[in-house]
């Protein structure tokens, strides 16, 4: 039986193997891959070289080098940012664009045929999903966002499912207060989505009200980021939030079917209260007081 660390190591050889990450001439386009890594990074809106580094995860040395090897192939463009001289930038060219387009079109046969060997899809995406949320922890976003963007709406919709199935009686959004978080926009509110590399994987809504309190509401962490912490990290960016609305009491429910949630709220500050809305689904209130 291999030990953990051997397994680990197994599972980098592997993905190194399967991406290509080796070949001289990454998805037969003849560059390697941290060249094609920076055009991606490009072609998908990250424009400031700054960000882009940080992003990929390279030294100043490395990223100059995979910049003049992209322009001198006359893929892509840099020069100063316009309100910023000392930050600089980058774009695709029309030749530029062209070699992204191939590639994400390369890119897009290869997991699909890679899922198509595959019987077990949908636990193969949830072990991917987990190792990535694991490896990218550190640079997970929390974002405030419209709640009917499309990275909110997927979150609510995958909170609602899960609540559907935890609960004994199902779940109804519309029975519900506040179904459609209109209350979860400034000023009267906000929504915090969190993102893991394009993907979101969590939310919580701060609900205003015109009772002295905003409510926390719609808290969710996919299953593939729970244990990092960012359940704690939303409600404290939500908090934030309050505070920059000038509220300093929050209330929330939750129902204790989700004990998860319950230890959360007990470690972080809040304090049980009787129940103070007619709201169907929870059996679990809580208030909290927080400084402006």
């Amino acid at each position: 039986m291999l030990d953990p660390v051997s397994r680990v190591r197994r599972f980098n050889r592997a993905v190194t193997s399967a991406v290509g990450a080796l070949d001289t001439s990454f998805l037969g386009r003849g560059r390697p891959l941290g060249a094609a890594r920076v055009l991606n990074a490009i072609g998908h809106g990250r424009s400031e070289i700054g960000e882009i580094r940080d992003y990929l995860g390279l030294d100043s040395g490395l990223m100059s080098r995979l910049l003049r090897s992209l322009e001198d192939e006359g893929l892509i463009e840099t020069h100063a940012h316009e309100d910023d001289a000392r930050r600089r930038v980058a774009s695709l060219t029309r030749a530029g664009k062209r070699e992204f387009a191939a590639y994400e079109d390369l890119s897009n046969s290869q997991a699909e045929g890679f899922l198509a060997r595959n019987s077990q899809r949908e636990a193969l995406l949830a072990a991917m999903d987990l190792i990535a949320s694991a490896l990218t922890r550190d640079r997970i976003a929390l974002t405030a966002m419209d709640p009917r963007s499309d990275e909110a709406r997927y979150c609510l919709a995958e909170y609602y499912a899960e609540l559907g199935r935890r609960f004994k009686q199902g779940f109804d959004v519309s029975l519900s207060r506040d179904p459609d978080a209109k209350d979860m926009r400034r000023p009267r509110g906000s929504f915090i989505v969190a993102v893991s590399d394009t993907l979101p994987i969590g939310c919580v809504g701060l609900k205003g009200t015109d009772h002295g309190y905003a409510e926390i509401k719609r808290l969710w962490v996919a299953p593939s980021a729970r244990g990092l912490g960012l359940g704690k990290r939303l409600m404290d960016a939500t908090e934030d939030a309050a505070r920059t609305l000038g509220i300093s009491l929050l209330r929330l429910d939750t129902n204790s079917a989700l004990p998860e949630a319950g230890r959360l709220y007990r470690t972080t500050g809040w304090r049980e209260i009787p129940r103070f809305n007619d709201d169907p689904y929870p059996d679990l209130f809580f208030e909290k007081q927080i400084r402006s």
